[in-house]
């Protein structure tokens, strides 16, 4: 019913940046709220950032002033840029995205596959 399809991992020196990309598609009426999470090998999944339709933004500390996540509510898209790269950044980086949908009742929520993003120093 839904899909939600990443790009833009890879592996880049400690100091670069990336851009994620995430876009939704599906039996989607709206998206409440959009997001990124990540997992490190043998952590546990944490939040990155998120973005509400209206435009506001919630960032973990780690990564304050250094990631920035923006969307594109017609096209049902989320973008984290990501800069200032650590080692630490590295992981599998999931979308996440809660909306209503046009075919049920109520509030879902989905996840991306995952991207990796490998951060050498």
């Amino acid at each position: 019913q839904v899909q939600l399809v990443e790009s833009g991992g890879g592996l880049v020196q400690a100091g670069g940046s990336l851009r994620l990309s995430c876009a939704a598609s599906g039996s989607i009426a709206s998206i409440t709220v959009m997001g990124w999470y990540r997992q490190a090998p043998g952590k546990q999944r944490e939040l990155v950032a998120t973005i509400t339709s209206g435009g506001s933004t919630n960032y973990a500390d780690t990564v304050k002033g250094r990631f920035t996540i923006s969307r594109d509510n017609g096209k049902n898209t989320v973008t984290l840029q990501m800069s200032s790269l650590k080692p630490e950044d590295t992981a599998v980086y999931y979308c996440n995205a809660e909306m209503y949908g046009s075919i049920w009742l109520g509030r879902r929520n989905y996840w991306g596959q995952g991207t990796q993003v490998t951060v050498s120093s």
